[in-house]
């Protein structure tokens, strides 16, 4: 009965972080009790499983930093050209949708991401070693290039009523240009 009772709590709690990201994402001001109806629970459910919001909040940063850390592992960065790993991250970065909204109004802000820069590091340095990655590109510059271009597809299907295939295709674009050797 336990591993049951253990499965629906991790089930309520996982409904609760998902809804958080979709009403916070469209309104970084709603009220929890707009997540506790988006999850399907009650207010006194979501409190149970988060108090206060700073700990709804704490959770959504581990949450974010899980959803990060598997597009990273589904891009697949140690395969291929360093250019192509690139491509592939930021489609997959690009899929997280309303992470990248929590993201950009930096309703969730990571203190260390040391571990996800090594692995663009990585990328990075294969990708001057290959020859696909412009080496007189510093690391830095171009993982401040994919998430700039990230924000600009995620700014331009909201403003511009565009679909995420479009914006996905501008960004892919405009990436794969910016790093080519020149």
């Amino acid at each position: 009965m336990s591993a049951i009772r253990g499965g629906s709590r991790a089930r309520t709690r996982q409904a609760i972080l998902d809804a958080a990201i979709q009403v916070l994402a469209r309104n970084p001001a709603a009220p929890l009790g707009d997540v506790a109806t988006a999850a399907d629970v009650g207010r006194t459910t979501l409190h149970r499983y988060f108090a206060e919001r700073d700990d709804l909040l704490h959770a959504l940063r581990e949450e974010v930093g899980r959803r990060l850390g598997e597009a990273r592992d589904r891009a697949r960065l140690g395969d291929d050209s360093g250019a192509s790993a690139l491509h592939r991250l930021c489609q997959e970065y690009f899929d997280l949708g309303d992470v990248l909204s929590l993201l950009f109004r930096e309703q969730v802000v990571f203190d260390d991401e040391g571990a996800f820069d090594d692995h663009f590091q990585a990328m990075v340095r294969r990708g001057y070693a290959d020859g696909s990655i412009d080496p007189q590109l510093p690391p830095i510059w171009l993982q401040s290039l994919m998430w700039s271009q990230l924000y600009a597809g995620w700014r331009y299907t909201g403003e511009c009523q565009v679909s995420p295939h479009e914006a996905l295709r501008l960004i892919l674009r405009c990436v794969d240009g910016a790093v080519t050797p020149r």
